[in-house]
């Protein structure tokens, strides 16, 4: 195996090690391909269930859209911990949040649900969260 497929094979494993992972917006709907031809790791897997998201992220809002992007069963609590029961019971493996229309982020509130699902990551090896953010030539920024 040639030392760059090699490093390759390495990155994708690393990738696949990580429960969050954060994309450019720019890199989104491309296919990525580094300077030796193959993939880039952080491509956002077809089959990624959209959390679908307005421009205010926050708990309510968050444990809403994902009890709707994974069908969670209807004794689902809208609470963080009843989220977690519920994503690890799912068949749902990847997910991806779009941030870049995002005004404002409650950071607490999204720092648990970034919790919740690495912890779920680490009990289960699934889900895997892509998070989306604005490209580096928006002009706002995100606290996240």
């Amino acid at each position: 195996m040639k030392r760059a497929d090699m490093k390759q094979a390495d990155m994708n494993r690393d990738s696949m090690n990580q429960a969050i992972h954060y994309v450019n917006q720019s890199h989104v709907n491309q296919d990525h391909i580094n300077q030796n031809g193959t993939a880039l790791g952080t491509s956002i897997p077809a089959q990624a269930v959209t959390i679908a998201v307005g421009d205010t992220l926050e708990k309510t809002e968050l444990l809403t859209s994902l009890a709707k992007a994974c069908d969670f069963p209807s004794y689902f609590s809208h609470n963080w911990d009843s989220a977690w029961d519920c994503l690890t019971d799912s068949k749902v493996i990847h997910l991806k949040l779009d941030l870049t229309d995002v005004k404002k982020i409650n950071t607490e509130d999204f720092n648990v649900f970034k919790s919740i699902i690495e912890d779920a990551f680490r009990e289960f090896g699934k889900p895997q969260l892509w998070i989306i953010v604005p490209s580096e030539d928006e002009a706002y920024a995100l606290d996240i």
